[in-house]
């Protein structure tokens, strides 16, 4: 974990001299340090680095809303993705000595919420969309030469979603939402009838296709949009479904690069107050805990990973980000709260700006 005394340490004397007496206080009272894009109180959008017990450390400004962050200790910078189908990222120095880069996508493509560095921090690889052919990529950035934009690997899908590098260092596994978008009509789904969603294990060294798994074909229509991976290696996805109302199919399940891929059974109840929509997928440190969440219907729930069942069902109002902390996770909210769960016994916070979908534990 990017726990103080090593955020302290990377940082240097440079951030530290540059924070309010608060802000110095507020780093110096917590062990763990997250990140999330947030909509600001005035109704601007922006990112916040937080302590774990709610202290705000720093922020930057976006030019519109963001989505996921990822952040890389060896390129020492952070990148805010755009929310999909947005065109621009943000390359922002954690430490607060640089000013933040924009990274606007090429012509004929845009960015789909989601990406994560090279283990040396060399270069970063985002989800994006060649969205004239209708089908997912990953675009390559140089870290090293000012984030210019060197190559693209096809995600063998439509509308690829979140992705993430595996403990190996060289796989990546890319969820395939199986839906197509097209920036003329903003966020519209314009393939529901024929969406093909998948799991994708792509070699990160020359893109190769390792496998590709999907659900039986008549769960076409239940778009893999999250992920995290267990102890075990494998990859916990949550599900958003796009067919009928009335149906209630499983939304949680689990991918292997052996060629495994099912969905568990959560109990009706629980399945049915997800409302066919999970929006967030964390794991535990140990890994041997899931948590899951739905804005949707304000649920967010723990799965033992052994066991394959939810061990904890919590209720948060418009509930989606999910981290893990020391004990169990934190959970946040587009009504700007932040409470423990699972384990993480902290008491329910306020804040005056309104979190967005994804948390971030800096690792």
């Amino acid at each position: 974990m990017w726990q103080r005394r090593a955020f302290l340490k990377s940082a240097g004397a440079g951030f530290v001299a540059s924070l309010l007496p608060q802000q110095l206080l507020a780093l110096e009272a917590n062990d763990l340090v997250f990140a999330s894009s947030i909509q600001t109180a005035a109704g601007g959008y922006g990112a916040v680095l937080m302590g774990e017990r709610g202290d705000v450390i720093s922020t930057i400004e976006l030019p519109d809303r963001g989505h996921d962050i990822t952040i890389s200790r060896e390129a020492g910078r952070g990148v805010v993705f755009a929310r999909q189908p947005g065109t621009f990222a943000v390359v922002f120095d954690p430490f607060g000595n640089d000013a933040p880069q924009t990274l606007t996508s090429v012509e004929g493509r845009h960015f789909f919420g989601h990406g994560v560095f090279s283990p040396d921090g060399r270069l970063l690889y985002a989800t994006e969309s060649d969205f004239e052919a209708a089908q997912g990529v990953i675009g390559i950035y140089d870290a090293t030469d000012g984030y210019r934009r060197i190559g693209e690997f096809p995600t063998h899908g439509t509308g690829p979603h979140e992705m993430l590098l595996m403990p190996d260092g060289l796989t990546f596994v890319v969820a395939n939402g199986g839906i197509e978008t097209h920036p003329d009509f903003g966020r519209a789904e314009l393939n529901l009838d024929t969406m093909d969603p998948s799991v994708a294990f792509i070699d990160r060294r020359d893109g190769r296709l390792i496998g590709q798994l999907r659900l039986d074909a008549g769960l076409h229509q239940l778009s893999i949009r999250h992920m995290a991976v267990d102890a075990r290696n494998r990859v916990w996805f949550g599900c958003q479904y796009k067919g009928a109302p009335s149906d209630t199919p499983q939304l949680v399940g689990y991918a292997t690069m052996d060629g495994e891929i099912r969905l568990i059974e959560l109990p009706p109840g629980t399945l049915s107050d997800l409302r066919n929509y999970v929006g967030s997928v964390a794991a535990s440190i140990d890994g041997g805990c899931i948590a899951v969440s739905s804005p949707e219907g304000d649920l967010l729930v723990a799965i033992d990973t052994d066991g394959k069942r939810p061990v904890l069902v919590e209720t948060l109002r418009n509930g989606c980000g999910l981290a893990a902390d020391q004990a169990g996770f934190v959970a946040t909210s587009g009504k700007g709260e932040m409470i423990g769960m699972a384990g993480a016994e902290r008491p329910a916070q306020k804040f005056e700006f309104l979190f967005d979908n994804h948390m971030l534990r800096l690792t």
